[in-house]
């Protein structure tokens, strides 16, 4: 009998119960006890509502506080050294500190899982032995059974994965640092058994990623030792967001299951399937529910597909399975009431997958049924209805696309030393400030029709001009307005161009207790007026310092949405950027001539397996080109990027030909700094010198020392000092007393240098 199988579901609640019990707990409004009972009862209704839908395999320790890959080290007690010179109240301190950092306590690097916006914290091992402290997995899965009668499916990140995404050893120890962990995953399996235990799903999708022949074989020989460990305790080794690398290794592992993507990774894995076949004696979990994006199921392609896979697997061996977790999908449609009915109807969040499932299952066993008759036909009709809607009507007209700007950057850098006439080290900021509970009140009238636009633009402009004097006040040489009418850098583009389509309670956790709400592209793209020209030239108006304009790049609009599926990704970001490229102009001719173009999720976008990044970069960069190309040689062209490890894409930075690049460097102590030694950058480069997702703030000192070691592979007349990112979610305290030293810091260390600008 074919079963249904979820693999993780989002944290966050239908209502993000789960992000205000934290933020509750770190204002010191709720006792621990409290909060983990909240917490608690929040894990407990989401395995409700998964058991109540009918999932066959429920997935048990994908709940977490935090991030699933700091549970697994602080399970395993990877404490980063520094952490450990200090004695903490109790393991959630403890946990915490490590998670956002404390005064004297640099948090654990943050980094983006795989090519999603998600982010984990980074474990670091740096000669730690692993040891297992406490079975989480085992808690929580004789928590499910005692509560709910729920005989669950435990979920842990496998050795593999878990050491690809770790740091703190060298590259040639790899081998050591994964059999190291073989004695404790070991003991946590047998002690799964030990309680009863059926099934526990292992995740690696590392194994989706260019590893090596060698790499595969140490896979291979860590599973059989622990397949030697546990012979009896059924092993599912989950894969997702690409077709495995080496198919047949992977499915000859001494595993009883393994789930396969069959929607990012559709044409790869099926192929395997055609060519090699799989494993009759094996579980095949078929991941044909995208658990990435919000579009319903075409239940069509899915039946051709299983009719496809039940030739080589029989029916009593395949679950029905999303694509991967749906941690990466919002939890509900139940409160989008204002969706146009032809969108609503063709979208499934985490909830209606599960649903999905359900019809699926249903569907491929009882297909003359008239239920599954009712249902197919239902889908195909809201399917279509969407596909032919005037919102995706082809244009007859494409635009002329400029992808290069007229003169090189060493013809522009004199032009622009010439205007702005900026001290060496300029300081700036990324280009948010913080969001006020104030300011988010005022919004919400005003969303709500309790304020008028009029009032609304005033509270505006007075944070611009409360900021723009605290900005001259600190001495920083490049302002921003701060960003204070955007409630996100992604949905307020996309709230002001055609195609866009915008969710009320479509969350989706990022890193911590931060949510964003994705816009959702549905339909062509297309710019309609200006977007950020009236707020910029205010600000502007108030100070003689240059004000940068500030638009997001048409890469991070692309990979923050969720993106229609009819389309290739590459001619949506172009059409993205053809908007940009518009708003761009308008901000020239308003006088606004330092502009920055942001792109954060450039390296996140990349696909895992590495002989695909040309063709990726290729055109991802040349969408940032359309957006900036076609403006005078003496506008300044600036943009930003963080929180992925960059020293692989260098080149393609480069290739981005933005006068000023800013980096985050700050998390990942400086690391980025080493690669420029290895490869040169002659455009202006900022690396961020302290992080801005953690309250704490730091020294001088510390800012001093980033900057110095920067500047001994960089050169300072190409060099800008900000911090690692936008202030948004900092107080605006935090960000006022980390900006004064950054401020300082930049002062003492030009000070020192003896060279004059250009």
């Amino acid at each position: 009998m074919v079963k249904t199988s979820n693999l993780g579901y989002p944290r966050i609640g239908e209502h993000r119960e789960w992000k205000k019990a934290l933020e509750n707990f770190w204002n010191g409004q709720l006792a621990p006890e409290t909060f983990l009972q909240q917490m608690k009862q929040i894990r407990l209704e989401l395995l409700q509502k998964q058991q109540q839908s009918g999932v066959d395999l429920i997935p048990i320790g994908d709940f977490s506080f935090y991030d699933h890959v700091l549970d697994t080290a602080l399970m395993f007690g990877l404490v980063p050294q520094r952490f450990q010179t200090k004695r903490f109240p109790d393991d959630l301190s403890l946990y915490f500190a490590i998670a956002r950092g404390e005064q004297d306590l640099v948090a654990s690097e943050m980094t983006k899982w795989y090519n999603t916006n998600y982010h984990y914290i980074v474990p670091e091992w740096h000669g730690q032995v692993p040891n297992l402290l406490n079975n989480r997995p085992l808690q929580l899965y004789l928590e499910a059974k005692t509560e709910l009668g729920i005989e669950g499916k435990p979920v842990i990140i496998g050795p593999f994965s878990f050491a690809k995404l770790s740091k703190g050893y060298a590259k040639e120890q790899f081998a050591e640092v994964l059999h190291s962990l073989v004695a404790p995953y070991a003991q946590l399996l047998r002690e799964l058994r030990e309680a009863g235990v059926r099934w526990v799903q292992i995740d690696e999708p590392s194994l989706v990623t260019s590893i090596t022949k060698a790499e595969m074989d140490l896979v291979s020989s860590v599973y059989q030792q622990l397949r030697n460990e546990v012979p009896d305790l059924s092993l599912f080794l989950q894969t997702y967001f690409a077709a495995v690398s080496f198919y047949e290794d992977v499915v000859a592992l001494p595993v009883d299951g393994i789930g396969l993507d069959f929607v990012a990774g559709y044409a790869g894995n099926l192929e395997h399937l055609r060519t090699c076949s799989f494993p009759r004696d094996k579980v095949l979990g078929l991941g044909l529910i995208d658990g990435r994006n919000i579009w319903k199921t075409d239940y069509q392609q899915a039946a051709e597909l299983f009719g496809e896979v039940k030739q080589w697997v029989p029916l009593e061996n395949i679950w029905l399975q999303p694509s991967c977790s749906l941690l990466h999908v919002p939890v509900s449609l139940k409160q989008e009431t204002e969706l146009a009915p032809t969108l609503k109807n063709a979208l499934a969040f985490a909830e209606e997958k599960l649903q999905e499932l359900a019809d699926l299952k249903e569907i491929f066993l009882q297909p003359e049924s008239d239920r599954s008759l009712q249902k197919r036909e239902a889908n195909k009709q809201a399917l279509q209805a969407l596909a032919q809607s005037p919102e995706r009507a082809v244009s007859p007209h494409q635009p002329a696309r400029v992808t290069k700007r007229a003169a090189a950057f060493a013809q522009r850098q004199p032009l622009h030393a010439a205007k702005w006439q900026l001290p060496i080290l300029p300081t700036t900021t990324i280009g948010s400030f913080p969001q006020t509970a104030d300011l988010r009140q005022t919004r919400r009238l005003w969303r709500q029709g309790q304020i008028t636009e009029q009032e609304y633009e005033t509270a505006i402009r007075e944070k611009i001009a409360k900021w723009i004097k605290l900005q001259e006040r600190l001495g920083l040489d490049v302002l921003v307005h701060g960003e204070f009418e955007r409630t996100d850098m992604v949905e307020f583009f996309g709230e002001k161009l055609q195609g866009f389509a915008f969710t009320r309670n479509g969350w989706v956790q990022s890193y911590g207790s931060r949510c964003v709400k994705p816009p959702i592209i549905f339909g062509n793209v297309r710019f309609v007026e200006p977007m950020t020209v009236k707020e910029t030239v205010y600000a502007q108006s108030l100070t003689e310092k240059p004000v940068k304009g500030m638009l997001t790049g048409p890469v991070t609009i692309l990979n923050w949405s969720f993106v229609r599926n009819d389309l290739p990704r590459q001619e949506i970001a172009y059409q993205i950027a053809d908007a940009l490229i518009e708003e761009v102009r308008c901000l020239e001719q308003a006088g606004i001539e330092m502009i920055q173009v942001d792109e954060p999720a450039l390296r996140e976008g990349l696909p895992l397996k590495r002989e695909e990044w040309h063709s990726y970069l290729q055109w991802a960069v040349t969408a940032f080109r359309i957006a900036t190309s076609d403006v005078a040689n003496s506008t300044q062209i600036h943009t930003h990027m963080c929180y992925s490890e960059f020293g692989d894409i260098l080149s393609a930075i480069r290739e981005l030909d933005a006068d000023v690049v800013s980096i985050e460097t700050s998390r990942s102590h400086g690391e980025l700094i080493a690669d420029f030694e290895q490869e040169q950058f002659d455009k202006g480069i900022g690396l961020g010198v302290y992080d801005i997702h953690s309250p704490r703030i730091p020294s001088e000192a510390e800012m001093e020392k980033i900057l110095e070691r920067a500047l001994s592979v960089l050169p300072a007349q190409l060099f800008w000092v900000n911090p690692d990112c936008g202030l948004k979610t900092r107080k605006e305290e935090e960000a006022i007393a980390a900006l004064e030293k950054m401020v300082r810091a930049a002062k003492k260390v030009r000070a020192k240098i003896t060279i004059t600008p250009k």
